[in-house]
């Protein structure tokens, strides 16, 4: 099996200007930040993002990465809104394009089914489609003759998760609650890249989770990144909790541009490595 490991700076370097990047994870649970950060280090400009969103659309709309943002919504989690992208949304810095978080799971499995749309009951009798009017709806060819809502396939370039664990040839395991929709993400993409907690030879990936466990296949995975840490603040049980002092931390420079600039000089300007030395030293 082919070596896929490679490092958060070599996964930017294959990013480009106006790419629409899906994220993996779920508001502020298992995020890949350490990939988000060397965006947010990067020159890239332009970016779509497409996430069921928490602080890596924020912390990317903060510096200004983003021009579009494709959501089913947007939250810390124990902060409910989250306040960068509350920020965006309010300067019209971004072009929103929400969807029901149905909606936005069915557009990425229609994508990695090769698929124009999937059908879905989601977003009838809301605003969805007043706020999305390039939605279209469908009238069912059988005997129901049910409308449905035709929710357009949300194709990527790339996909970003990460992982509890991993091989080297791509295989990913989660050990907490929920896989969230980590596989549709890259299923949904031309190129996907893991990072993880621990790589593990293959023969291991079934100690701590059974084959169940083993959600993202290396069928799935272009690149692999060993990043101890790497979806700090955010959680990642069993390996860590959320890190609510960082958060509210993070959620102040929202209300303050010289917090964010430090913060930023102090946590996103550095080595996934000098980062880890910076929480450990807070």
């Amino acid at each position: 099996m082919l070596d896929k490991r490679m490092t958060e700076d070599d996964v930017v370097r294959e990013l480009r200007d106006g790419m629409t990047i899906g994220i993996g994870g779920w508001a502020s649970r298992r995020k890949p930040m350490s990939l988000v950060r060397a965006i947010a280090r990067s020159a890239l400009r332009d970016l779509t993002l497409v996430s069921y969103a928490g602080p890596d659309v924020g912390l990317l709309c903060a510096l200004g990465k983003v021009k579009r943002v494709v959501f089913g919504f947007a939250s810390l989690d124990t902060i409910p809104l989250e306040p960068h992208f509350r920020n965006a949304r309010q300067l019209g810095t971004i072009e929103p394009e929400e969807y029901d978080e149905g909606m936005l799971q069915w557009g990425l499995y229609a994508a990695g089914a090769r698929l124009p749309f999937l059908p879905t009951r989601a977003g009838l009798g809301s605003d969805v489609m007043r706020v999305n009017p390039r939605l279209r709806t469908v009238k069912s060819p059988y005997a129901d003759g049910e409308e449905l809502v035709a929710m357009p396939a949300i194709e990527l370039d790339v996909a970003l998760i990460h992982m509890n664990r991993a091989d080297q040839a791509g295989n990913g395991q989660f050990l907490g609650p929920d896989p969230y929709f980590d596989d549709l993400f890259c299923m949904a993409a031309k190129r996907r890249y893991m990072s993880c907690e621990r790589v593990i030879p293959t023969a291991e990936l079934t100690r701590e989770g059974s084959f169940h466990t083993l959600k993202i296949n290396r069928m799935m995975v272009d690149g692999v990144v060993e990043a101890p840490l790497g979806a700090h603040f955010t959680e990642c049980p069993p390996d860590y909790p959320r890190d609510e002092v960082f958060q509210r931390e993070y959620a102040a420079t929202a209300k303050d541009p010289a917090l964010l600039q430090s913060f930023v000089e102090r946590y996103v300007n550095v080595s996934h490595v000098e980062y880890r030395k910076a929480v450990q030293a807070r």
